[in-house]
């Protein structure tokens, strides 16, 4: 008869036979407790000096299950109430075998025999001491963490009595030299979206997009744009970014183009070429984050009045360039460089200009304000889309005076922002609208107005030229003495350099408006009667002043005619000289520079004049896509004709040519007219 059948007929369980006494038991006790009592056991599992602790030795190991459960469970004068080990009437105990009686060892024998409601209490004990353990490393773990935020209190308060003992915690405005740099970008403020929130509220700005976010596809965390769900996939396009060289606090970077995105290049000149916009979809369909083939569709949208299409392609292409950034770019800093003479990087300074037009158009100032900055951070000594034409009016619309007062104060030393005249404006203004400001302490107002008037009056001696134009933009009339007066006459407009009237059509035709304001006129005309009292009293700045606009404005520099192209300002524009406007200027790079360095070359293609065929010439006015034997179809260009199918339609132009086509005869005079051959009265 086997162990089991016999266990059955006793009427006992498995678990509950006689232990001997080498039997397994468990010592329910913490591993950090046995760690930190340095003496050994004695024999029969006593420690010395623990005479009245004991740890918990449990024969049936299953019991271990409901020790767990203990925790749990109030200890009311060390018992548990609802512990299952306790309870000999609890409904889950009843179709169980009275159990025996439990063997405790102490000194290696047996001391005593007691119930299992005693091994319960017993239990009982030992979880409460377990749970106390607990507490006490819980209270450990803490006191290390508020030991180390004392440390770290312990740092700043040296750190404070350091600067304390320097002197640089001293009352009053920050020094020059703590202040972020005047080309600082603030994430925060390329997302449009935190200048409308400011406007209109964030319920009414991230209503809408709210859900859509959830179905956002794209892991890639971007800070110039936001992607959209309805953009195709993305996937690398063969466009990266490389480290150049890095010195003198400053990093050097430039964009690469792998080989499939040269080939997609290639193919986008040639659509170009062909003069029509659907060759750039096709490109479009097979390689859709193709940087210059999204900005140039992006300027054929806007020409058909789609601005919404038109400033998504733009904001598609920055993502495209922003997920190529090398991992030490950074746009926030103002120390990194992109040299704009590599064609590889004009694509990223014309996104992001079409990127800040669109924030200007949309009611967002201070965000292309950011934007702007970005821009001639880039390359702020070339500066080769010349912001500086621009930053003063988006900071004046921005009403960031103080912003276009510091840049003028740092930059004037080294590059006589003064000699502008959009500059020689927009500062007087800035602090003139800068004292009627009634938060400002009652002497800075005096103070403001002051520096005001000085500059406003030094603006009008250097550009007189301004002045009537400026009054005729705002639909206010002069007053007879100055518009009568040598000074500010129209001989004054019409006297000044083509340069100079360049820069003052530009700076009228973006900026007239916020001189409307009759606070502004008034403050104007006051200031134009002292320019008049110095000019009559032989002032010597007066002929200082125009010594210099003869000198200084001869010829205006190829970065301020790219920038007049993409401004769009037909007062500019027209002001163009004529060897610009004779120029073919495409919309993806606007006047090249002559030294451009070149990382690789565009294959020659096969060119039709070459040929000297004129019947091929005729054909190919009539039709683009006819090719003659020979030449190779050139890739890219919609439609993918071939020779027979060019030819077919040839023939069937010329064909209708042909039908309608009639030679009427010529009517002989008439007779009766006696004077067909007479003289002309």
């Amino acid at each position: 008869m086997s162990r089991r059948a016999l266990r059955r007929l006793r009427g006992e369980q498995r678990g509950q036979e006689p232990l001997g006494p080498g039997a397994l038991q468990f010592d329910l006790r913490d591993d950090d407790d046995a760690e930190e009592e340095g003496p050994k056991r004695e024999l029969g599992g006593r420690r010395p000096g623990e005479a009245g602790k004991e740890g918990v030795r449990v024969n049936n190991r299953f019991e271990l299950i409901n020790i767990e459960e203990l925790e749990d469970d109030p200890v009311v004068n060390g018992e548990r109430y609802g512990s299952s080990l306790t309870d000999a009437a609890a409904p889950g105990n009843k179709g169980r075998a009275p159990r025996g009686h439990t063997e405790t060892k102490v000194d290696g024998g047996v001391a005593r025999t007691a119930p299992p409601e005693q091994v319960g209490g017993r239990v009982s004990n030992a979880s409460g001491k377990l749970r106390k353990k607990k507490k006490k490393q819980k209270t450990k773990k803490s006191g290390t963490g508020e030991a180390l935020e004392n440390g770290l209190e312990d740092i700043d308060r040296i750190l404070e009595r350091i600067e304390d003992s320097s002197g640089l915690n001293r009352p009053g405005p920050a020094p020059l030299s703590s202040r972020k740099h005047v080309l600082y970008v603030e994430h925060r403020h390329l997302n449009p979206d935190t200048e409308l929130k400011r406007y209109f509220g964030a319920r009414a700005v991230l209503g809408e997009q709210r859900p859509r976010q959830r179905q956002r596809v794209y892991p890639k965390c971007t800070w110039l744009t936001t992607p959209k769900s309805t953009w195709p996939r993305y996937s690398k396009p063969g466009l990266s970014m490389r480290l150049l060289e890095s010195k003198k606090g400053l990093s050097l970077f430039a964009f690469e183009h792998s080989e499939e995105y040269q080939q997609a290049q290639h193919k986008f000149l040639v659509a170009v070429e062909s003069m029509e916009p659907n060759n750039i979809v096709v490109l479009l369909q097979t390689s859709p984050y193709h940087v210059d083939s999204l900005l140039q569709l992006s300027d054929a949208c806007r020409f058909q009045e789609d601005q919404e299409m038109a400033r998504d392609l733009v904001e598609r292409a920055l993502y495209s360039m922003e997920c190529a950034f090398h991992p030490l770019f950074s746009l926030t800093s103002g120390a990194c460089r992109l040299d704009y003479r590599r064609p590889e990087n004009r694509s990223f300074y014309l996104a992001l200009y079409k990127q800040m037009s669109f924030l200007e158009k949309r009611g967002c100032p201070r965000t292309a304000l950011e934007y702007c900055k970005l821009i001639l951070s880039l390359e702020p000594d070339e500066d080769p889309l010349c912001m500086l034409l621009l930053i003063d009016h988006l900071a004046l619309r921005a009403r960031n005076y103080e912003y276009l007062i510091r840049l003028f104060q740092e930059w004037e030393a080294h590059r006589n922002l003064s000699q502008l005249p959009n500059f020689a404006f927009s500062v007087p203004l800035a602090y003139f609208l800068l004292s009627q400001q009634t938060d400002l302490p009652e002497h800075e107002q005096s103070s403001a107005r002051e520096k005001a008037s000085l500059l406003i009056q030094q603006a009008l001696t250097m550009f007189p030229g301004v002045l009537l134009p400026l009054l005729d933009y705002c639909s206010v009339r002069p007053d007879a003495t100055v518009s009568t007066h040598h000074f500010f006459g129209p001989n004054a407009e019409i006297s000044q350099p083509p340069a100079l009237s360049q820069l003052v059509s530009l700076y009228l035709g973006r900026s007239h408006f916020l001189w409307k304001e009759p606070a502004t006129m008034s403050w104007l005309e006051e200031n134009v009667h002292r320019v008049l009292q110095a000019v009559d009293t032989g002032d010597p700045a007066v002929e200082a002043c125009e010594h210099r606009r003869k000198v200084l404005y001869q010829r205006a520099p190829r970065n301020i005619h790219r920038h007049v192209i993409l401004s769009e300002i037909k007062e500019a524009v027209a002001a163009l000289p004529p060897d610009v406007t004779t120029q073919s200027v495409m919309g993806f790079d606007p006047l090249p520079p002559a030294d451009t360095i070149y990382s690789y070359v565009r294959p020659e293609r096969l060119s039709p004049i070459s040929h000297g065929n004129t019947i091929a010439l005729f054909f190919r006015s009539l039709l683009p896509n006819y090719t003659m034997e020979g030449e190779r179809p050139e890739e890219g260009v919609a439609g993918g004709l071939n020779r027979n199918q060019g030819l077919n339609r040839l023939m069937l132009a010329v064909r209708d040519m042909m039908a309608n086509f009639h030679l009427n005869d010529v009517e002989a005079p008439h007779e009766d007219d006696a004077e067909g051959e007479g003289e002309w009265d």
